[in-house]
């Protein structure tokens, strides 16, 4: 997107920083309102609920207006590149802070708990033979969160850690469970 497209008074670039630098309200709505597609866009990458949603709007746009206010044009980075990652980390550490939790990590393979060896009739003598391959940690992990029910989060909070070490000790221990059970 190219700011000299957007301004009414067809500056350049250079020439429209200048007028924002300078203090001109005008030009530095300009500039917000023709970058604000880009929060939507952030925004709708990171796939939040819909409760949350207009938060992070909220979110991004003031990083956007901090990033319009704090931008150096003379340091040779692109505004957009420059309000591209002040946005994405204003909102992604927002969502850590409302979630109290980094987000939830895609890659975990639920399709391991449908395997067709949990539905033979000695799947659980066979379980617990696996759980012994398993870490005290990990095994306290996939107790807790698979067959206690406790959420990631719930369990971070009773050991006091972060919700992030929940989620890399549990991917390690269904990790070594597939592998005991044999499953890809």
């Amino acid at each position: 997107m190219r700011l000299d497209s957007v301004s009414g008074d067809d500056l350049p670039e250079k020439d429209l920083w200048e007028k924002v630098k300078s203090g001109d309200e005008k030009a530095r709505e300009e500039v917000i309102i023709s970058y604000r597609p880009m929060v939507f866009w952030l925004a709708n990458k990171l796939h939040v609920s819909p409760d949350s949603y207009q938060d992070l709007i909220q979110e991004g746009m003031v990083a956007l207006i901090e990033a319009v206010d704090r931008y150096d044009s003379t340091r040779g980075v692109k505004f957009i590149t420059y309000a591209y990652y002040r946005v994405k980390g204003h909102m992604i550490n927002f969502l850590e802070r409302s979630e109290a939790k980094a987000p939830e990590p895609i890659e975990i393979d639920e399709s391991f708990y449908r395997h067709e060896v949990f539905y033979d009739e000695d799947w659980l003598a066979d379980l617990q033979e696996a759980m012994r391959s398993l870490t005290a940690s990990e095994a306290e992990i996939i107790t807790a969160i698979d067959m206690k029910g406790l959420t990631a989060k719930e369990l971070a909070q009773r050991k006091g850690v972060d919700i992030s070490y929940i989620y890399r000790i549990r991917r390690r221990a269904i990790a070594k469970l597939k592998k005991v059970f044999g499953v890809t």
